[in-house]
């Protein structure tokens, strides 16, 4: 990696720096767990099982629907994270050269605002399986009621905060170590679940797979607009990580070991994911005598001591492994390139930790009961443009040449440096297509596009950047 000259202070710190090949030590297997991890959530688990059950649609449409998803996935940040395999640089720089060396301190503010919610939330949501490890193995059910949550429930919530601190100050190597270790053993725990379930259904799962695999119920619009539903939702569910997947992809050795992590990582695991949760579902409808898709809920109704335990794990690694892929390493670069003279890497996730401590701290007693989705949903939305601005203006009116000094580099007339480190004409782009993106959360009108809004909005975004741009490469 070239030396920096003329970095801006304002602009530049080791983290931001561009990988150093010797630490470009990320392989396929890595990538694969990122998205491993990312699937594994109880969110996920519930959302995979409601695809066969919702729509309406035979089986084998549902399971084309993800499987094209995941592809379409893939080559969205195939696309976003070969600049930063060849660069080293995270997302937040990156998008300096759409946006400004200045300018893209906004979009990446939008993004880590989102993570650090949803850091909060899930930090909470971890809690809940180490609370439920406690409870299952003492018989305690704790005393005591503050905020919500009794004496038990803030025990396992300091705990989850504090481990995740650990996780973070020791760096991204051992963030690597463990998502590297709980995608792995999330899918033998999930294994295991479903073999156990399995058993106790015996030969009435497989007739229950084949009713569900029939379609269950009917989607107003049809078959077509279902598998456009499910096509979008899923896009969706990942659409977070899609554009900031260059802060994992700059640490990959080369760009043919990230494609082969986000071949396997995202139709592959989407795939073996989704067939886990299907037969699991089939099971309990069979066991229990009702459709359940809420992992916990399984694991209540079985009553065995050993899968108490076995669970709790299981729902602890997958959401401390999404909470870090999806809610930690986003907001970390994203505060480091905002006042990269005092803020780090370390420093900005020990700032995401307390504020998303806060957020846990009020989920169950104030903001669970206020409605805050809205609003994230509404940050989530107009970073939709913000992907199609970038890729098109990398790909197609840069012709996939970034000038790195110049990233790091405030001079005046200096090529990202646009009007006083701001992209009017990006940022012009952006607020237009992002008109239609928190349209498609607030106006009724809008709501039916429901996933797919994020498909629209990025191509807006790309498609007004490249009109008002072309010739400015």
């Amino acid at each position: 990696m070239s030396t920096l000259t003329n970095r801006d202070k304002r602009l530049y710190n080791s983290d931001l720096a561009p990988t150093p090949s010797n630490k470009k030590n990320w392989g396929w297997f890595e990538i694969f767990n990122v998205w491993a991890n990312d699937v594994q959530s109880l969110f996920g688990y519930t959302l995979a099982a409601s695809l066969f059950l919702t729509y309406g649609l035979n089986g084998w449409a549902v399971f084309l629907a993800i499987i094209l998803a995941g592809f379409f996935i893939m080559w969205l940040v195939n696309l976003s994270g070969a600049p930063s395999v060849k660069h080293g640089i995270p997302y937040p720089v990156f998008a300096r050269a759409s946006m400004g060396v200045f300018g893209a301190n906004f979009p990446a503010m939008v993004r880590g605002i989102v993570a650090m919610f949803w850091y909060g939330a899930q930090t909470y949501f971890a809690s809940t399986a180490v609370a439920l490890l406690i409870t299952g193995i003492t018989g305690a059910s704790g005393s005591g009621d503050f905020l919500g949550m009794n004496s038990i429930d803030w025990i396992s919530f300091i705990f989850v905060a504090a481990f995740q601190i650990y996780l973070f100050w020791n760096g991204i190597d051992l963030i690597r170590k463990f998502l590297n270790f709980a995608g792995p053993a999330v899918y033998i725990i999930m294994i295991i679940l479903m073999i156990m379930i399995w058993s106790k259904a015996g030969g009435g799962l497989l007739s229950e797979v084949g009713n569900i695999f029939s379609g269950v119920g009917s989607y107003e619009g049809g078959a077509f607009a279902a598998f456009l539903a499910i096509f979008g939702t899923m896009v969706a569910y990942f659409a977070a990580v899609v554009i900031n997947f260059g802060d994992f992809a700059r640490f990959v050795k080369n760009e043919k070991e990230m494609k082969k992590g986000n071949l396997w990582g995202l139709p592959g695991n989407i795939v073996l994911f989704s067939f886990i949760a299907l037969m699991v579902t089939a099971g309990t409808v069979v066991v229990f005598g009702e459709t359940l898709t809420n992992p916990t809920d399984m694991v209540e109704r079985v009553g065995n001591m050993g899968l108490t335990v076995v669970a709790a794990f299981a729902f602890f690694a997958a959401t401390i492994g999404i909470n870090m892929v999806a809610n930690f390493v986003p907001p970390a670069y994203d505060l480091a390139n905002l006042i990269p003279s005092k803020i780090n890497f370390r420093v900005g996730g020990l700032i995401t930790a307390i504020l998303g401590f806060i957020i846990g701290a009020f989920w169950v007693s104030v903001i669970s009961n206020i409605g805050m989705f809205p609003f994230v949903n509404t940050l989530g939305a107009i970073l939709a443009p913000v992907y199609g601005i970038m890729i098109v203006d990398y790909y197609i009116i840069k012709n996939g040449k970034i000038d790195v000094n110049s990233l790091f580099s405030a001079k005046s007339g200096g090529k990202y440096y646009y009007n006083g480190g701001w992209n009017t004409k990006a940022f012009i782009s952006w607020i237009i297509a992002g008109i239609f993106s928190i349209a498609t959360v607030w106006h009724p009108s809008l709501s039916a596009l429901g996933g797919y809004a994020w498909i629209i909005g990025a191509a807006l975004g790309a498609i007004l950047h490249y009109i008002m741009s072309k010739n400015q490469g």
